[in-house]
């Protein structure tokens, strides 16, 4: 699944391409998605221009100049890249393509069709235009997410911290790859209560997470089955990747095998040496 490194890849890709052009035309040829693109899209788009664009969590925001939003998420296997209109052939599950005044055409692909394109009319506020970012958690990269903010969230929480810090109601954006790379870089274990991590652990995986997103973003993100990023380039972060999917290898820093527990259906990596 795209994470947050490279959804916001993804956005500097396309931000130059479509900030200030207007849309001619849009073609949906599937709209089964995760929720159905409703029919209203099309009409909505058109001869609006795309005055900006942004990332809220894993979700993209682009802002329109009549008032309104699309709200696209990638969802497990989506991607966006930017193509020559009339000149590039659609592939097997290009689902959508939003056809530019420059010449060029935004194309959405979707092989497992868990993405969705949602639209927020004129007057809502752009990060709240919509039920499913109201309860977002703040942005990991921001001031907003720091130790004393991630201290008194976790006190009395019995669950474990790396579900902890999983949850987009807490911080956006910290999935399993970056979940299970922080916590090493922080020392803790995966599996500890998150109310009984100390604060000065805390402070240290606030650290650790906004530095593996940097990482990670400065990177183009991580190598993904299913991500490629706006020309269509696999990301190519995996190459730094310190446990997560290492299971049986040496720990970078100790020599200790890296070991993978399953934690909520999903492959936890870590070193029981480094990680407390």
């Amino acid at each position: 699944m795209p994470e947050l490194p490279e959804v916001e890849t993804t956005l500097r890709g396309v931000e130059p391409w479509i900030t200030g052009k207007k849309i001619t035309d849009v073609v949906i040829r599937q709209r089964s998605l995760r929720w159905p693109v409703p029919p209203e899209i099309s009409d909505s788009l058109v001869g609006q221009k795309i005055s900006s664009a942004r990332r809220r969590g894993k979700y993209l925001l682009f802002l329109l100049s009549g008032g309104g939003t699309l709200l696209v998420h990638l969802g497990m296997s989506g991607s966006l890249r930017i193509v020559n209109r009339g000149e590039d052939d659609w592939r097997k599950h290009d689902h959508i393509g939003v056809g530019l005044s420059s010449g060029k055409e935004l194309r959405f692909h979707d092989p497992r069709r868990f993405g969705c394109w949602l639209y927020c009319p004129a007057g809502d506020v752009p990060e709240e235009c919509h039920e499913l970012l109201k309860k977002l958690g703040p942005e990991p990269l921001s001031d907003d997410f720091d130790e004393t903010y991630l201290w008194k969230s976790t006190r009395n929480r019995k669950v474990a911290i790396k579900q902890f810090i999983m949850n987009a109601n807490v911080v956006v954006g910290v999935g399993n790859i970056y979940a299970c790379e922080a916590l090493f870089l922080a020392g803790i274990s995966p599996r500890k209560a998150a109310g009984r991590v100390t604060r000065k652990k805390l402070d240290l995986l606030v650290r650790s997470i906004k530095e593996v997103l940097g990482e990670a973003i400065q990177m183009g993100g991580t190598t993904l089955r299913d991500f490629l990023n706006a020309e269509g380039e696999a990301g190519y972060f995996k190459q730094e990747l310190r446990v997560y999917d290492r299971e049986g290898q040496p720990c970078r820093e100790c020599g200790s095998e890296i070991k993978r527990i399953v934690q909520s259906n999903r492959s936890t990596f870590y070193c029981p040496k480094c990680q407390k």
